[in-house]
């Protein structure tokens, strides 16, 4: 059952996502740097971040999200709508259990290394289709 509900949740997220992240960039100035700067990616991971750290503090809180409500809205819609999102609370929890320098190793080496992957991921498929 929780693995339907984590796709009903990232189905609705991913088309969220689609949608917001494109007007938000139609909204943002199309001159100077702006133009490049990815406005509607920046703007959902910001969204998903500050909706999954809400529901975090009131899980923690609270008790009040069930499992399923977990797996509907923080894994299927939050991670379907931005898998930042998940990157950032797992950071935090890590974090607020004292971590500080094992939090910060996670943000270095995952941005460093997903970027030197996709770098490389788009040079392989720069040779294999040559």
């Amino acid at each position: 059952m929780n693995a339907l509900l984590v796709a009903l949740g990232g189905a609705a997220g991913s088309v969220l996502r689609y949608w917001m992240s494109g007007v938000a960039q139609r909204l943002a100035p199309a001159t100077g740097a702006w133009s490049l700067f990815p406005v509607g990616t920046l703007a959902v991971n910001l969204l998903g971040c500050l909706l999954v750290g809400a529901l975090a503090g009131i899980a923690d809180r609270r008790g009040a999200l069930s499992p399923e409500t977990r797996a509907l809205l923080m894994v299927g819609f939050l991670g379907g709508f931005t898998t930042f999102s998940a990157f950032a609370n797992e950071t935090v929890a890590v974090w607020r259990s004292g971590a500080a320098a094992v939090a910060l190793a996670n943000v270095v080496l995952s941005v460093v290394s997903c970027v030197a992957a996709a770098v490389v991921g788009r040079g392989l498929m720069a040779v294999i289709l040559k």
